[in-house]
């Protein structure tokens, strides 16, 4: 049920059409899947919920409302009032910088430093910018989930930008990696901003719960991996990777 302090949103959408656009509340409870224009509410009805709707939640509803039952306004009106998800995680990885930065811009190889990702295709390179779609593995229900991202490295400020091309269930989503030298290693840190589609079977802050759950995961499993390649390259003497000339992009 979509509540919204305390008082289920349904009711509050149900009571705004009764009181502003004339709606039955008997014939809406007798037939609570039926939409807005089943329930008699013509053009002039649906401006005054879309005014009532901006002006107590800040939410515009879409000019095809009428097509939408009153739970179906309720969850878009709570999606949209929800705010943008942010999540911010890092880790400090006991390895060089330059190893750090080599390994984890090396997309075509994602598959054996993340353990979600089944199949990485590179679609497109245009110097430090490659499009690639992601594919992860089965989830519970069998269900591979794959979409197209695209990445920028900068090289010299140690940063990368990446956004989703094809989103899927997000509005949007955007993630920024940070890499920063300290004593004895490097911190690398994921700030992801997005947002959900009214349609998305989560809303923001659920995929905010889950993108932290597995971001720490994820970072573990990475500096675990990369932890045991800068211990392999120490041992076999190789230069260290600080001194070992390398640039995202051209992997």
């Amino acid at each position: 049920m979509t509540v919204t302090h305390g008082h289920p949103l349904t009711a509050e959408i149900t009571d705004i059409l009764v009181a502003h656009c004339g709606l039955d509340a008997d014939a809406a409870a007798r037939a609570p899947a039926a939409s807005l224009e089943e329930l008699g509410m013509d053009s002039l009805a649906l401006l005054e919920l879309s005014a009532v709707v901006a002006d107590r939640w800040q939410v515009s509803i879409p000019e095809q409302s009428g097509q939408l039952s009153i739970p179906a306004v309720a969850d878009l009106v709570a999606r949209r009032s929800d705010p943008p998800g942010h999540t911010e995680n890092g880790v400090f990885i006991d390895a060089p910088l330059a190893l750090v930065w080599e390994i984890t811009n090396d997309v075509a190889n994602w598959t054996e430093l993340f353990t979600e990702y089944a199949v990485v295709e590179i679609l497109h390179r245009d110097g430090h910018t490659v499009r690639f779609r992601l594919t992860m593995h089965p989830d519970e229900n069998g269900v591979s989930w794959s979409w197209v991202s695209e990445r920028t490295a900068d090289p010299v400020s140690r940063q990368v930008r990446a956004h989703r091309v094809e989103t899927g269930p997000f509005e949007y989503m955007r993630i920024h990696w940070r890499y920063t030298e300290e004593l004895g290693g490097t911190r690398m840190t994921w700030t992801q901003d997005f947002a959900m589609k009214p349609t998305a079977p989560v809303d923001n802050a659920a995929m905010t719960e889950r993108i932290n759950t597995n971001s720490a995961i994820q970072l573990a499993v990475i500096k675990d991996r990369l932890e045991r390649i800068a211990r392999q390259r120490d041992g076999q003497g190789r230069p260290a990777a600080g001194d070992e000339p390398t640039e995202a992009g051209d992997e």
